[in-house]
């Protein structure tokens, strides 16, 4: 069954819980039973090998779960206590330890990188500590380069080797006037706080972070450390699932280098929005979206994602990594916090979270929400139409075109691919089916400069002149 298929299935089961199930005294354990099924549905499905789920409501575990193999070969099977590669959610543990040296005077957010990492690669800007942080640097990202990060993907390279195979390129966009999600600023963060401490990444981390807010199953995840527990990585093929492809993890160091469980994640996640990791008023920095002075709405903070589901305020982060994947989200305003990761490469965590928030808060499922399409008139109109190119995270380029046809703006992919956009205010578009999404135009005196995509990984895209 593919992903379409698992999102109808999840949908369906998510429906089941509309809002009378919250409001009508329905008891605990259907929704128990609800939240079991939509967590199952995966593994059931056959489109991840295992995962593992805890949804905390308050300080009611609704749900705290595994399904599925956390090793295949062996038939080993996913436990709470199975530990998991988390990929980029690893951004707001560098994050938060990064805004422990700020409280302290140690690092300023204002200060230019060069201070503390002499040959990062700048080419002649100056580029703060804060860019690092919300992926406004214009530092190439090492993981988007191509064949070029496969070849080195295996390897323990040291930190300037890793930093060499970007350090040829030119800056993407001066620094501050653009965003793309980017892990050499994670990389160089990781090496700003050995720098500064004196101590490896991964032994400070465990020092002030794990150990102080009792995160006893989460580690830096070397290959070659004994980790109880671990999990095997797996993707999905035409044939099946296939292990996944080795990687050092020394290569994605402080931008994605550690593994824990649900439990830990939903620990970690509490004492960092009560202000037990770091003060509330850092807390906020890493949870308020940067802003540029076009005023395009943003959702990236310092390492946290602060969105919306439907009408409820999330903070969230995913993480895809090497046969992994898994998204942490907190909604505040409903104590409701879900973590979910899979040993396999695949959207599910994603979709489950959906789901479960949806069931939990009695919110109709995503799919049943048409979206609005606001009139817009011809002069509206003209100012989105033209051609854009959009870098995608593997480093390539594509073209697209925004266009306008019998009054309606169509978006046009690669010249062949084209759906209609539905307005929603404010600049902000639907891209309707068969492509899908979300986009935010820049506007500048009556014209669009470029847009952005919404989700877990935004992509920028700038009009071509």
């Amino acid at each position: 069954m593919n992903n379409i298929r698992i999102a109808a299935a999840l949908t369906l089961l998510a429906c089941a819980a509309t809002p009378a199930l919250a409001q009508s005294g329905t008891s605990r354990a259907r929704l128990v039973a609800r939240l079991d099924s939509i967590s199952a549905a995966p593994v059931k499905a056959g489109d991840v090998a295992g995962l593992t789920v805890a949804v905390v409501r308050g300080r009611d575990t609704l749900l705290m779960r595994g399904y599925g193999f956390a090793d295949l070969e062996n038939r080993v099977a996913v436990t709470p206590q199975t530990v998991f590669r988390i990929g980029s959610i690893t951004k707001q543990f560098t994050s938060a330890a990064v805004m422990q040296l700020v409280e302290q005077g140690r690092i300023g957010l204002d200060d230019d990188i060069t201070k503390y990492i002499p040959n990062a690669p700048v080419h002649g800007r100056r580029i703060l500590v804060r860019h690092l942080l919300n992926h406004t640097s214009g530092i190439p990202s090492y993981t988007d380069i191509g064949p070029a990060f496969g070849a080195v993907m295996r390897r323990d390279l040291p930190h300037d080797s890793l930093v060499a195979v970007v350090a040829g390129d030119s800056l993407m966009f001066e620094p501050g006037s653009h965003f793309y999600y980017n892990n050499t600023g994670y990389y160089l963060l990781g090496m700003l706080l050995e720098k500064v401490t004196g101590k490896p990444y991964a032994e400070y981390v465990a020092e002030r972070l794990f150990t102080p807010n009792g995160l006893t199953a989460t580690y830096y995840c070397d290959t070659k450390r004994l980790i109880p527990h671990r999990a095997q990585g797996y993707d999905r093929e035409q044939q099946g699932l296939v292990n996944t492809e080795f990687i050092s993890m020394d290569l994605p160091f402080a931008a994605g280098s550690l593994c824990s469980t649900p439990r830990d994640l939903v620990r970690w996640s509490s004492r960092l929005a009560a202000g037990k990791v770091v003060s509330p008023a850092s807390y906020r920095e890493m949870t308020t979206p940067v802003r540029f002075v076009t005023g395009r709405p943003m959702t990236y903070g310092f390492g946290l994602t602060a969105d919306t589901i439907g009408t409820h305020r999330s903070i969230s982060h995913g993480g895809g990594i090497n046969g992994f994947s898994a998204l942490l989200t907190l909604l505040p305003a409903d104590s409701l916090t879900v973590a979910v990761i899979t040993n396999t490469g695949s959207g599910a965590p994603g979709t489950v979270t959906d789901a479960i928030v949806r069931a939990v808060l009695g919110m109709p499922a995503a799919s049943s929400n048409t979206p609005k399409d606001v009139a817009l008139s011809a002069e509206d109109r003209a100012q989105y139409v033209g051609t854009y190119e959009q870098t995608r995270p593997d480093g390539t380029r594509r073209r697209v075109e925004v266009i306008e046809e019998n009054g309606a703006l169509m978006f046009r992919v690669d010249s062949t691919h084209v759906a209609r956009l539905r307005s929603q205010g404010d600049n902000t578009f639907v891209i309707a089916p068969p492509l899908g999404g979300h986009i935010t135009f820049d506007v500048v005196r009556g014209r669009a400069t470029g847009f952005v995509t919404a989700g877990g990984r935004p992509l920028e895209a700038v009009r071509v002149p």
